[in-house]
């Protein structure tokens, strides 16, 4: 598999209502030094895969985004409709809508069981 197609299957399984980061993509697919490549594979294939770009945000959880097909104000927009909380500047709580992998998920999946 290529580290594209890594990209890929990793943004598909981040879950509505939780954020990631460029940096966290790379490394999940194997290349941890590759977050802008990340930006690069997710510019030029939301399209055509049908992937949640917006959902990738900067490692200090900021919207950095500098497209102009896809701006700041549109990400904000796509996180907010997810129930994602977006400061005015756009900032995003990483511990509290972060996701970091399907780790993550078993370990949310088990504090559900304890409750």
């Amino acid at each position: 598999m290529t580290f594209k197609d890594g990209v890929i299957q990793i943004v598909k399984k981040i879950p509505y209502g939780r954020v990631t980061t460029y940096g966290t993509v790379a490394m999940l697919a194997g290349q941890p030094r590759g977050a802008r490549l990340v930006g690069g594979i997710l510019h030029h294939s939301y399209e055509k895969h049908n992937l949640a770009w917006h959902r990738i945000i900067n490692r200090k959880g900021f919207i950095s985004i500098r497209s102009l097909d896809h701006p700041k104000q549109l990400q904000k927009a796509l996180l907010e409709q997810e129930g994602i909380e977006v400061a005015s500047d756009f900032m995003i709580n990483l511990q509290k809508y972060g996701w970091w992998g399907e780790a993550d998920e078993k370990s949310l999946d088990n504090s559900k069981l304890q409750k």
